[in-house]
């Protein structure tokens, strides 16, 4: 077996396997080698220098002792039955985000795959995994992920990513995965040790950036994308945060940025796979050239998510208009982000005190943009982590079930959202040092103190009982008593919609030639057109006077020729 690892900064770099040293060999490049027999199982790390503690692979498949410990030889092999699974295209699907460690009570791979017939009886395309990379601590959210390429044995490791990914092929579920490229963790980071993957000039919100700059740095990326979906037969790819790729060296050079470099590679192997293959990046920056394709100039990722959309339903159904939700307080911004994808789309952005995005081109397709009514972010980067289940009642957590579903763009459910769980989605973690979980939970309480909350109802995300709380609890959406309950109605609304969308070719129709809207901002409410058919709903607490529509398709409240057009606080898809 070749052992292999790129350390161009010590002198000297050793192979310990099962306790016996070996000598590598170095290239001009800064590649270390040595062939040396191993077997699946045996454990082994690099010895740098004088330095006699070994630390792991940074390519590492397997860490079954954390990531401070040994990694294992582990053989990729597996008995997969999915040779008949041809992918699914983006176009038309409904995505599920959930994160393994809350979704189920065990918190595992395994787990999961027992309640995926939920997902299937909903409607569901995609299944969406928050980060699952090997990170220190017994749980998290998963974005403080520190070795790329090993599962957490937390959720079960590789072997059961690969028997969860089969499984959701075999019941007709596509698999997105989370990843992190624009930074990595606070431990466990042993990277730079062993070359320059980091930028000492250049740091974003969670530390220094990826030196993007080195072609082995590029290469740890793409490589890492193709072994997920390659490897272990994932069909697509959800980037983190990807503002915070900075590739300015290879701009300035007129060469491919990193996210083209991605989508050409990604691109070349669904072909060579002859399954679709989907990257969706994750942007504060509302530029279509992400998802504008590369021969009109763009990089050619195949999606987005738009957090506009999700900020004008937000303050449209809660009427919360602190912070970055000032800008959306019209029922107007509702009416912009649902027919022209943007609402900052180079217009004044109060939040960032600046002229803030561009148009996106009316020939895009209208699913390039993966829209939400709420998700991993914008839960549990609230101050106690509350769901809009907590503050809407009934019939607006349908209205926000009915804007979801039914918008021009990709839907995305989080896990829990189709049945309104009473369960919050709070920041948790579970760093071992002492002193670097003083400093997350006091960092946590000190900024929304500093935004006026009472420090008290800020949970410690270093609580254990912080990260129980955020388990969903199954027994609401499939209570032991046959009465019908607010959470067993929601989830049949959910499941309606999905149904409804699948059903009628103007709710995935994607042209945004085919949308325009009216609203009133008193009283409050919004009819978006979708080619033959409106979705109207009403905010007002009187009822919408409208014409006699020839069909209702679906209403959140019941309505007809005895009522008095639609009913207050409600929503409906209508024919008129």
């Amino acid at each position: 077996m070749s052992f292999e690892v790129w350390a161009p900064r010590p002198s000297r770099v050793g192979l310990l396997l099962d306790g016996q040293p070996h000598e590598m060999r170095r290239d001009d490049e800064g590649w270390w080698r040595a062939d040396v027999p191993a077997l699946a199982g045996q454990d082994y790390g690099y010895l740098l220098d004088d330095d006699p503690t070994p630390l792991p692979d940074p390519r590492s498949i397997r860490q079954p002792d954390g990531v401070h410990a040994l990694s294992r030889v582990h053989d990729l092999a597996f008995a997969w039955t999915d040779a008949s699974w041809t992918g699914r295209q983006l176009a038309g699907g409904v995505i599920y985000e959930l994160h393994v460690g809350t979704f189920t009570p065990e918190g595992t791979l395994d787990a999961a795959i027992a309640r995926l017939p939920h997902l299937v009886d909903l409607g569901i395309d995609f299944v969406e995994l928050l980060p699952v990379n090997s990170f220190n601590g017994a749980w998290n959210w998963g974005y403080d992920g520190v070795l790329w390429y090993a599962v957490s044995e937390t959720y079960g490791g590789p072997e059961a990513y690969q028997r969860f990914v089969d499984a959701c092929h075999a019941a007709g579920l596509a698999v997105i995965q989370d990843v992190v490229y624009n930074h990595l963790g606070p431990s466990g980071n042993y990277l730079p040790r062993f070359a320059p993957y980091l930028r000492e000039d250049s740091a974003n919100t969670w530390g220094a950036s990826i030196d993007l700059a080195r072609r082995e740095v590029r290469d740890y990326i793409t490589d890492n994308a193709l072994m997920w979906l390659r490897d272990f037969h994932v069909d697509g790819l959800r980037l983190d945060a990807v503002h915070a790729l900075v590739d300015d060296e290879h701009d300035r050079r007129g060469e491919a940025h990193i996210l083209q470099e991605l989508a050409e590679r990604v691109d070349a192997l669904s072909a060579h796979l002859r399954r679709p293959l989907t990257l969706i990046a994750e942007s504060d920056m509302n530029d279509p050239k992400l998802i504008t394709p590369r021969e009109g100039g763009g990089y050619g990722v195949h999606a987005q998510w738009s957090d506009d959309y999700h900020h004008a339903v937000h303050v449209a159904l809660t009427g919360e208009t602190s912070g970055y939700y000032a800008d959306f307080e019209p029922i107007e911004a509702l009416a912009k982000a649902g027919t022209r994808g943007f609402f900052h789309d180079g217009t004044w952005s109060s939040f960032r005190e600046r002229n803030h995005g561009h148009p996106i081109d009316p020939a895009t397709p209208t699913w390039r943009l993966v829209t939400y009514a709420q998700d991993h972010d914008q839960i549990g980067n609230r101050a106690t982590g509350d769901r809009l289940s907590q503050s809407l009642d009934e019939d607006l957590l349908a209205v926000a079930a009915l804007l979801a579903l039914a918008s021009p763009f990709t839907p995305m459910l989080f896990m829990g959202e189709e049945w309104g769980a009473s369960t919050p989605w709070q920041f948790f973690t579970a760093h071992p040092e002492p002193e670097l979980g003083e400093a997350t939970a006091k960092g946590r309480i000190a900024e929304f103190e500093r935004m006026g909350w009472d420090p008290d109802v800020v949970p410690d995300p270093q609580d254990p009982e912080t990260f129980h709380r955020s388990k969903l609890d199954w027994a609401e959406p499939y209570p032991q008593a046959e009465d019908e309950s607010r959470h067993t109605r929601l989830l049949s609304v959910h499941r309606e919609l999905i149904a409804l969308r699948r059903r009628e070719p103007d709710l995935s129709d994607p042209r945004f030639d085919r949308l325009s809207a009216q609203w009133s901002e008193d009283p409050k409410w919004i009819r978006l057109r979708r080619g033959a058919l409106e979705i109207v709903v009403n905010l007002a607490d009187v009822p919408l006077a409208i014409e006699p529509p020839r069909e209702v398709l679906f209403s959140t409240r019941p309505f007809g020729a005895e009522a008095d057009g639609i009913p207050a606080r409600s929503g409906a898809i209508i024919r008129p």
